[in-house]
């Protein structure tokens, strides 16, 4: 069985890897390319209108949702970050560190820009074509954007994200969230008590799944209204527990902020001139790394944080379009950078170029400033506040994806399928399911990016639709 289960461990790996490549990679990258040169590089051009028309409302007046299955547009923003800003911030950014050196976050950046674009033009699509369901809730994504859209001759298209895009849901957004709580607590108690019994640590991992479960049931019980509640109090604590945090540990190492951007700028295109450790590494290597965990990281493409913003109560699609904007800037630009700033100013990355590493390296980095026992503690509270919005976000796009395919019963049926895997994942093995997770997020994009780029005009003509009426407001004020 252990060697059955090793010999699928490398199966799955070497699939993922496949998926992954770099043909992969130039799709995403070059959907946002294309995006930002038809938008008018909109992103860079609008960024400080695009700015008050997001930030400018989280610090205006408190948003009502006055309609019926609807949610504010900032707990739409905030369910999305719930599964955009999770584990992949902590333990991502380190792997892509170590991978691809300094050098990675240069191109994790190169990303993140031009994915503003592709998240922009998916929420657009996903609010223009929206429908509501049996309850009277907003339903969307790109499952229906796909066969509004493009017609009905395209449907397969929608059947196909859908399926990816539960199976994904059951692996990303469930068992590894769930398991990366249990797997973080357990490192806290470990720490005060290293010789703790293994058969009393795997009930403590159980109990902590049990534990997730009962609090997820709580959530999804109250609806969509619910889970937008939830994360417009948890997404703002959470984020602003680990920037504090990462800034903390940044300028208490505050003469190696320079030296570090200039191995970021140095590693994009000579990694091998950052460390030894990197010796052999090429510039695709540190795009390569860079490219791929900041994708994951924000999600732009994929196709699942438009099915939250669909639900927004906005007047025109591109008001909710700004968001995916925000969205992308606020896990990469922000979040990932404080990370990776973090770990290279404190210096501990070193040790680790051209090997494996993961929130291990965040820790460590931390741990140069608050201990080793407090960063544990420090990453493992922001770890279970990312990890369980995550969990919750995606169980919302994987029912919504069952309910396209079966209807409101199937949905039910899912969440319930949902909440068992949230126990079982909590003490499971998961090489393989993060590969088999991570290969169903790059198969659910390919039909998402088929449809955003055949439907870029329907994009363009709402933009220019929305900013004209925006210009002409102006120009009848002033």
């Amino acid at each position: 069985m252990q060697q059955f289960l090793s010999n699928l461990t490398d199966i799955t790996a070497a699939m993922d890897a496949a998926i992954w490549g770099v043909p992969m990679l130039m799709l995403l990258l070059g959907t946002g390319i294309y995006l930002t040169v038809r938008l008018h590089f909109l992103q860079f051009a609008r960024f400080p209108f695009i700015m008050k028309k997001t930030v400018g409302r989280l610090f205006g007046k408190k948003e009502k949702g006055n309609k019926s299955g609807t949610l504010t547009p900032v707990q739409a923003l905030t369910t999305a970050l719930a599964g955009t800003v999770g584990t992949g911030n902590i333990a991502g950014v380190a792997g892509a560190l170590a991978i691809g050196g300094p050098g990675a976050i240069f191109w994790m950046w190169v990303a993140a820009l031009f994915g503003m674009c592709t998240k922009y033009a998916e929420i657009v699509l996903a609010v223009r074509y929206r429908r509501k369901n049996a309850k009277g809730d907003f339903v969307g994504g790109p499952m229906y954007y796909i066969e509004e859209g493009l017609g009905k001759k395209w449907k397969i298209l929608s059947v196909i994200f859908c399926v990816f895009a539960m199976v994904a849901a059951i692996g990303t957004g469930c068992m590894t969230q769930i398991n990366t709580i249990a797997s973080s607590i357990g490192s806290v108690i470990t720490s005060f008590n290293p010789d703790l019994d293994a058969g009393l640590l795997r009930m403590i991992l159980v109990v902590i799944g049990i534990i997730g479960a009962f609090l997820t049931i709580l959530v999804l019980f109250g609806g969509l209204t619910r889970i937008g509640q939830v994360t417009e109090k948890l997404v703002p604590i959470m984020a602003l527990v680990y920037i504090v945090s990462a800034l903390i540990v940044i300028f208490s190492h505050a003469s190696a902020i320079g030296p570090s951007f200039a191995q970021i700028l140095t590693g994009a295109f000579n990694p091998a001139a950052v460390s030894g450790g990197l010796a052999g590494t090429a510039i695709r290597g540190a795009m390569r790394a860079g490219f791929g965990r900041g994708i994951f990281s924000n999600e732009a493409g994929l196709g699942t944080a438009p099915i939250a913003h669909a639900a927004a109560d906005v007047e025109h699609p591109v008001e909710q379009g700004f968001y995916g904007v925000f969205e992308v800037f606020a896990d990469t630009i922000i979040i990932c950078t404080l990370t990776a700033l973090s770990i290279l100013t404190s210096g501990t990355a070193e040790a680790f170029y051209g090997k494996s590493a993961a929130s291990d390296l965040t820790i460590l980095a931390f741990s140069t400033t608050f201990g080793k026992r407090g960063a544990a503690i420090l990453i493992a509270c922001c770890i279970t506040m990312f990890a369980f919005s995550t969990l919750l976000s995606w169980s919302l796009y994987g029912a919504r994806c069952m309910e396209y395919l079966f209807g409101e019963k199937g949905m039910l049926v899912y969440q319930a399928i949902y909440v068992v895997f949230v126990v079982v994942g909590a003490g499971t093995r998961l090489d393989i399911v993060w590969n088999l997770a991570d290969s169903m997020n790059a198969l659910m994009a390919i039909p998402n990016l088929i449809a955003i780029l055949l439907l870029t005009p329907k994009v363009l003509q709402l933009t220019g639709d929305y900013l004209g009426k925006q210009k002409g407001s102006k120009e009848q004020n002033g």
